[in-house]
């Protein structure tokens, strides 16, 4: 047998090899069909094969493919960073290209540290974030992500960031005493505890992804953590990695709560898979120290801004705008997120259903009453995954949520350019899914009281 080269997420794994992919399908080589039920890593927002996106790449890859960004600049990149400050809020209307969301959020800590640098601040230079959260995988973003299983093996060469709660709703530890947006009045008393002269900046996703699975904050909440990062000249950082670029029905997520971020990054769905790039957007605000003082951000990528990778993010948001996919995401998204209440109607180990747009999430539980969660080793989210793979659909899995040790949820995330037919073939997929998963945890005993098979 030939021994394996690729380091794959699970070593001995047999993952079967990807052929080609086609609107929301992909294609493995013994030719078996399988429904992208979550845009691969909640990226592929405009689906596989697009050959607009194909011809924009051959295009540019003819003229250049790339140039240092000391040395040059592009036509491809000015233009993008122009498109990006047209479709921002507010005056985000510089870009920093990189190529991965953790690249793009730990740029934001380094710019947002910098800013206050340059006006004379040295010891602004801590960042806080939540629990129940993932901004990467570099150890700058790895120190701002309250992913526990993530960091575990890393603690010891982190810096302890996360800080204050989720707005974990459906397990608000607030609940009893009345909500009031207690855990957004957490970031008032960190910055107390910490000191507003010691932190640059609060970092957040504003629907929160792979942590625990499309876990959306209540009205008022990004108003309130905004209030308070004016109030004690706190910089806000918004991780739209996931989130941006169309895929909760607001070109920005932030948009649904109507609150402007001092800087932005951005990842996935700015390219949508076809090649890597990623962005961190800052305000002219956070900008104009650094403008005054040294005139260059701290930080280089020898592929940033690259014309290849800029030019197929410019054809990405193109396509978007033509194909009007900001508001596709809107009513295909309500019009998944009824399907998937149904579902919960029918199955009681689903918990929760939650999300905007089409960044939808099922939380999964033993018993709906009380809200048990699984153990994290009873592998209940490895289990439906494996279970809708085998029947051909992939989901994403968002285990650990609860302190690393319970929680089980998944997201749900097409491609923006899905059908309401192709809905409902996803979702009978899904349903197939979680009836048998549910039928077996009933007879292992892992069910707490009697369920619906």
């Amino acid at each position: 047998m030939k021994r394996n080269h690729l380091i794959k997420p699970i070593l001995d794994h047999n993952y079967p090899t990807v052929s080609h992919g086609k609107g929301i399908y992909l294609y493995d080589t013994d030719g078996k069909q399988y429904i992208d039920g979550s845009s691969g890593a909640v990226t592929a927002s405009i689906g596989h094969g697009v050959l607009d996106v194909v011809e924009a790449m051959t295009e540019q890859a003819s003229k250049v493919s790339f140039a240092y960004r000391s040395h040059f600049t592009s036509e491809a990149a000015e233009t993008l960073a122009e498109k990006l400050s047209e479709l921002a809020p507010g005056d985000l209307n510089w870009s920093f290209f990189v190529n991965s969301g953790s690249e793009a959020t730990e740029t934001a800590m380094k710019i947002a540290i910098q800013h206050w640098q340059e006006k004379g601040f040295e010891r602004k230079n801590r960042i806080v974030s939540r629990w129940t959260s993932y901004h990467g995988i570099t150890m700058g973003a790895l120190s701002m992500s309250g992913h526990v299983s993530r960091r575990k093996r890393f603690v010891p060469l982190l810096e302890d960031f996360p800080s204050i709660s989720a707005p974990y709703c459906y397990r608000c530890p607030y609940e009893s005493s009345g909500c009031k947006l207690q855990c957004a009045n957490e970031l008032e008393t960190s910055i107390q505890r910490l000191g507003s002269e010691n932190i640059a900046a609060f970092i957040a996703e504003p629907i929160i992804g792979a942590s625990a699975g499309a876990v959306t904050p209540p009205d008022g909440y990004y108003q309130r953590i905004k209030e308070i990062c004016e109030r004690y000249d706190i910089l806000f950082i918004a991780d739209e990695v996931m989130t941006g670029i169309g895929r909760t029905g607001k070109m920005f997520a932030m948009e649904h709560w109507g609150v402007t971020p001092d800087i932005i990054a951005l990842g996935k769905g700015m390219s949508a898979g076809y090649t890597p790039i990623a962005a961190t957007l800052v305000s002219d605000r956070v900008m104009e120290p650094i403008l005054k003082g040294s005139k260059s951000i701290m930080a280089g990528h020898t592929y940033s801004a690259n014309p290849l990778s800029a030019a197929v993010s410019l054809e990405v948001l193109a396509y978007i705008e033509r194909m009007n996919l900001v508001q596709a995401a809107e009513e295909k998204g309500q019009y998944l997120l009824e399907k998937l209440h149904g579902l919960a109607e029918r199955f009681d180990i689903i918990g929760d259903v939650r999300g905007k747009g089409l960044l939808l999430g099922l939380e999964f539980v033993s018993n709906r009453s009380s809200k048990t969660p699984f153990d994290l080793q009873d592998g209940i989210t490895t289990r439906i995954v494996n279970k809708a793979f085998e029947k051909g659909l992939l989901i994403y899995p968002a285990s650990g949520a609860i302190e690393g040790i319970a929680g089980d949820a998944v997201i749900i995330s097409p491609p923006l350019v899905i059908t309401n037919e192709e809905i409902d073939s996803l979702v009978k997929i899904l349903e197939a899914s979680v009836e048998e998963l549910q039928h077996e945890l009933h007879s292992e005993g892992l069910i707490e009281n009697k369920q619906a098979i």
